[in-house]
């Protein structure tokens, strides 16, 4: 197979699809990878890194769509890339679908195989191909958020883990998952006060037996939030339904209880976000301010440490593209039902149905 691996053109996105290390499985393989020029750079790769372990390189984005047979990436394809792919063409990354119409309607005119890292789920329910992610998001979210309740940067100049005789900061984060679990261990390293928030009494159980004493566990209800949103200096939003639209925990008017400069993260924005007064920022302006609230929400928290997440990423994602080289996606899909899952739309059908029931689509079921 000829996988093609583009530059990302998302803004300040410095991740890259592939790393040599993955490149390098592929070719041994027999598979044909070309890699656009300067891919790799902001992650640390040089493209004479790529054509050490057999790689080719290609100097535009539209011959690397052009000649491949499956595109592998990080971001969802924006605007400029929509028209480069092609019908059967199998495109490999993180999609986010609901929380994109025109997106969702891009690559169901383009009649492309569109598998998302994000809804390839095993039986127990976890997602593979996301945890990497949401464990860097979730140390970046508090990591962000502290540098955003700084004075300077319009927060209520507050330390996160205080000092002798003051009080640290209290940290409210909402959902219990990976993000929230990682966000949580930052937060409680720093020595702030941590309250975490979940509807799933067994995972609240869990953290409150393996998290520090000074993280609380906290029954997710719009009253139980309302009651703790007046004493809280960072939210962090990091609750995820796998392929559907974020529900909005905080609404406009609860903004109001809170005290000016409180900051707001929001991680699940590329899901359409935690927060109804949410929208997608980038790394170059990251936030913005309503009702003296600080918002960040930035849609690729990760790309901001490319290293470590490129690195992570491909650890996660090659045994699958292998799988998919080497059977191609039909039998690929077939043979591991937690791949299928990926499928979100194919050749022009939505096969995924929370895609299709955020929009009013048409749904398809997967007939592979």
């Amino acid at each position: 197979m000829i996988i093609g691996v583009p530059k990302e053109i998302k803004n300040n996105e410095n991740r890259v699809g592939m790393t040599p290390a993955g490149v390098a499985e592929l070719v041994k393989r027999g598979h044909t990878v070309y890699v656009q020029a300067s891919a790799g750079a902001n992650s640390g790769f040089s493209d004479d890194d790529y054509i050490a372990v057999g790689a080719r390189t290609l100097p535009s984005m539209e011959e690397t769509y052009a000649i491949a047979d499956m595109i592998v990436k990080v971001k969802e394809p924006i605007a400029p890339e929509y028209k480069l792919i092609k019908k059967g063409q199998v495109v490999f990354t993180y999609f986010h679908f609901a929380a994109d119409k025109l997106l969702t309607e891009a690559m169901i005119e383009s009649g492309a195989v569109c598998i998302a890292y994000e809804t390839v789920e095993k039986e127990d329910h976890s997602l593979p191909l996301l945890t990497p992610m949401s464990e860097v998001a979730g140390r970046m979210a508090t990591q962000v958020g502290a540098r955003f309740l700084e004075k300077p940067q319009g927060g209520k100049g507050k330390l996160m883990g205080g000092v002798t005789g003051v009080r640290p900061a209290r940290v409210l984060i909402l959902g219990g998952g990976i993000v929230g679990t990682n966000a949580a261990q930052m937060a409680a390293g720093m020595g702030a006060e941590v309250l975490i928030a979940d509807i799933n009494l067994s995972r609240l159980r869990y953290l409150g037996e393996v998290m520090p004493k000074n993280v609380k566990t906290l029954y997710s209800s719009t009253h139980n939030i309302k009651m703790e949103l007046p004493n809280i200096d960072l939210v962090i939003g990091s609750v995820l339904i796998p392929g559907d639209k974020t529900p909005h925990l905080i609404t406009k008017e609860m903004l109001k209880m809170m005290k000016p400069g409180t900051v707001l993260v929001d991680v699940a924005i590329d899901q359409g976000g935690c927060f109804e007064t949410s929208h997608p920022t980038t790394h170059s302006n990251p936030t913005y301010v309503v009702d003296g609230i600080v918002h960040y929400a930035v849609a690729n928290i990760p790309g901001a440490v490319p290293f470590t997440s490129t690195m992570a990423l491909t650890n996660a994602t090659l045994p699958y593209t292998v799988e998919l080289a080497c059977k191609g996606w039909r039998q690929a899909c077939k043979d591991d039902p937690a791949l299928a899952l990926g499928l979100n739309i194919m050749e022009g059908k939505i096969t995924y149905k929370a895609v299709a029931d955020v929009f009013g689509l048409r749904y398809e079921p997967q007939s592979i």
